[in-house]
């Protein structure tokens, strides 16, 4: 009845932005990913039919509010399904969860997070390895989560049922097929977010008149961006992700009140890309709804990207490759 579960965050290349159905997280268009190693979130659950209430700790406090509600009903889902499915009844859950990165800093801490507990809670509750339900599951905590149960290069795909059963992520490429990718963190900020990714979602699907054009589009950027990722073409790949970057953060400059989750430093790591660029480095930024640029770069460069990230105000680069598939492991937290 206890399991402990290593994942990855992820960083989209095509955003996911915006739920067409808050309670069961279902995007209004698919998006595309790129696992993060060697970035990870550890997560521990115990079932116990003595334990009176489930018990949550993310990186050594204890959770209150939505985050303990979030992660409550996950495992109520998992009761569930065990009941259903296993006729097993398992009681009340421990679980404790820590991460080697910053949270709400706009490096998908929440992915990892979720993908963690749905590997772990569906293993302690006696489920064998099943990677749609965990991304479904996953899913249902963090919309990103569902796309860091498999390494690599992961669609999550939007799905047209109303239950949300097609609304799940799978591998199209794993992490070995472009070695020579990097990707770098340009940790400009550690802070935590004014306002976070759930309620910046909803707030530009509610309020931004730009909202219908960029669902539509990043759908077909998807389509658009496999093709690249086949022929590991870093060109059409960073073109594909800035384009979609910006359009993702124009759409949330246009909601009411306008979300600017850039800093300066963040502008300036931007454009010192493109001056990069007509040196002849190849590399190209993405960002997620924080203000911590990712580079794309192949190793050749590594050095380059990263040396224009500490000069543009990152007190630190995390530098990182195409991680793997989230796993059970036999070191339990507590």
């Amino acid at each position: 009845m206890k399991a402990t579960a290593v994942a990855h965050p992820n960083i989209a290349l095509v955003k996911y932005w915006g739920k067409r159905d808050e309670r069961l997280i279902l995007p209004h268009q698919s998006s595309l990913s790129v696992t993060l190693g060697p970035l990870s979130v550890t997560t521990t659950v115990e079932f116990s039919v003595e334990r009176g209430e489930d018990f949550v700790e993310l990186n050594g406090r204890v959770a209150e509010g939505t985050e303990r509600k979030r992660v409550v009903e996950a495992l109520k889902l998992v009761r569930a399904d065990a009941k259903q499915a296993l006729k097993a009844k398992l009681g009340a859950a421990r679980m404790v969860s820590k991460g080697d990165f910053p949270a709400s800093a706009g490096l998908a801490s929440s992915a990892a997070a979720f993908a963690a507990l749905a590997v772990a809670a569906r293993a302690a509750a006696g489920f064998a390895r099943d990677v749609k339900a965990e991304s479904i599951l996953a899913r249902r905590g963090s919309g990103s989560a569902s796309r860091s149960i498999e390494g690599g290069f992961v669609r999550w795909n939007r799905g047209r049922r109303p239950d949300g059963k097609d609304s799940f992520a799978e591998q199209l490429f794993d992490e070995a097929h472009w070695p020579d990718l990097r990707l770098l963190v340009g940790m400009v900020s550690r802070e935590e977010k004014e306002v976070k990714s759930r309620d910046g979602m909803r707030s530009t699907v509610d309020t931004s008149p730009y909202y219908p054009a960029w669902a539509k589009d990043a759908e077909v950027e998807v389509k658009g961006i496999v093709r690249h990722l086949e022929r590991r073409d870093l060109e059409a790949v960073g073109e594909t992700a800035e384009r979609n970057a910006w359009r993702m953060h124009a759409t949330a400059l246009g909601a009411n009140p306008p979300l600017c989750y850039l800093k300066p430093e963040t502008l300036g790591v931007i454009q010192a890309c493109r001056e990069l660029r007509r040196q002849g480095v190849g590399v190209w930024f993405t960002l997620d709804a924080g203000p911590n640029p990712v580079l794309l770069t192949s190793a050749k460069d590594e050095e380059r990207a990263a040396e224009l990230v500490r000069a543009h105000g990152a007190s630190e680069v995390v530098r990182c490759h195409p991680g793997g598939d989230a796993r059970l492991v036999a070191q339990h937290l507590s």
